[in-house]
């Protein structure tokens, strides 16, 4: 018996990870992640590095990558919701630009399996969010960078209710187009 369901997303290699829930009189339980069960449906990764944060209503954080050690990021919300981003920026790729948005939340206990090559980011939908991933390479602080999380040029449609809450650095970032030059970033 799976204990996971791979959904497809339209854009190569990223995928939702929908995990089988196992409920009781006590609750439910689930395995959020099985290195075993994603190696039998041909994903070998090896995650070094969880990361957590905690967020309120309206913050939007991203869309970040990083440059030379890029990261594949198993992400999910352990208390709220959010709607999550991932943007293709494989130089090259047939998908270059095309974004795809979901609904992560406690309640839904999805996770987006986002590889390298893609940027990242999220809205907190919720009063407060605790949000989590998976990394399969270190953070580099001189490495990151990111792209403006309202690029026209990729058009994300955000569910926003009003101007989100954002870091300075993620005010600064620039359009995507900026960034890639013929198959390698500048």
């Amino acid at each position: 018996m799976r204990k996971i369901t791979i959904i497809e997303t339209g854009i190569k290699d990223l995928l939702v990870i929908e995990p089988k829930l196992f409920f009781d009189s006590r609750g439910y339980f689930f395995e959020s992640y099985n290195k075993k069960d994603f190696e039998e449906l041909g994903l070998h990764y090896n995650f070094v590095q969880d990361n957590q944060s905690k967020s309120s209503r309206g913050v939007l954080r991203g869309l970040h990558f990083q440059m030379n050690f890029p990261q594949t990021k198993l992400v999910r919300v352990l208390d709220g919701s959010v709607f999550d981003v991932a943007v293709d920026i494989r130089c090259g790729s047939p998908t270059y630009g095309k974004w795809f948005g979901t609904v992560l939340s406690a309640d839904n206990n999805r996770q987006l399996l986002i590889p390298k090559g893609f940027a990242h980011g999220f809205l907190v939908l919720s009063d407060t969010a605790i949000f989590c991933y998976k990394c399969d390479d270190f953070y580099h602080p001189s490495d990151e960078a990111g792209i403006a999380w309202d690029d026209p040029d990729i058009g994300i449609n955000w569910p926003l209710v009003e101007s989100p809450i954002l870091s300075e650095k993620d005010k600064a970032y620039p359009r995507l187009n900026e960034l890639c030059r013929g198959d390698s970033y500048v």
